[in-house]
């Protein structure tokens, strides 16, 4: 089976996470996306962070109706701050039956040099592209490489940063987030 690991923070999921990950699964030859909740991602200021479980809960609750989307907290328990690296060594050693791919937008391909032991992680694994606006260059090693695939998605300009913000300032982000999502959101009273 090839499972497409979609990490992130999801603080909180929302529908274009929602919308990218269906996209790849229905036009590609991933057979699931598993939601990686990220702990503590090393560039990211933990402070802003709900709980692991929380951001768990919202992950299950968008996903729990697809057959083809899942939640992991595969990360919880390996050291933190975590690397993708690491985690997909965890993943290999667990589900040796599975092959594991990459799920990252345009933006984080611009940075993929920076990551801890990339060159293994395109040694062992394929990684899937979906397009972002984004500036800067993307390094010209990874044009045309055999295991980095474009995926055709839309272009889905909402973030966790912009429904959190919009959320503290008491704006109706309803239409953004998984209908449980949101009424979990509006009941734990998260981000305002």
């Amino acid at each position: 089976m090839k499972i497409g690991l979609y990490f992130g923070s999801f603080n909180p999921i929302h529908i274009g996470h929602l919308i990218i990950a269906n996209q790849l699964v229905e036009n590609s030859d991933l057979d699931q996306i598993w939601f990686v909740v990220t702990p503590h991602n090393p560039f990211k200021k933990k402070s802003t962070l709900l709980d692991n479980y929380q951001r768990l809960e919202m992950v299950y609750l968008a996903t729990k109706d697809y057959d083809t989307l899942k939640e992991s907290d595969i990360e919880f328990n390996l050291p933190q701050p975590n690397y993708t690296v690491n985690t997909l060594v965890h993943l290999t050693e667990k589900y040796p039956k599975h092959d594991f791919a990459l799920i990252m937008g345009e933006d984080n391909l611009k940075s993929f040099h920076k990551w801890k032991n990339y060159q293994t992680i395109l040694e062992y694994h394929s990684i899937y592209v979906y397009p972002r606006i984004s500036e800067g260059k993307i390094d010209t090693q990874f044009n045309n490489h055999p295991k980095i695939t474009r995926v055709d998605a839309p272009i889905i300009e909402i973030s966790s940063t912009m429904v959190r913000k919009a959320i503290k300032e008491g704006k109706n982000v309803k239409p953004l987030l998984p209908e449980n999502v949101w009424a979990y959101l509006d009941e734990m009273n998260f981000y305002k």
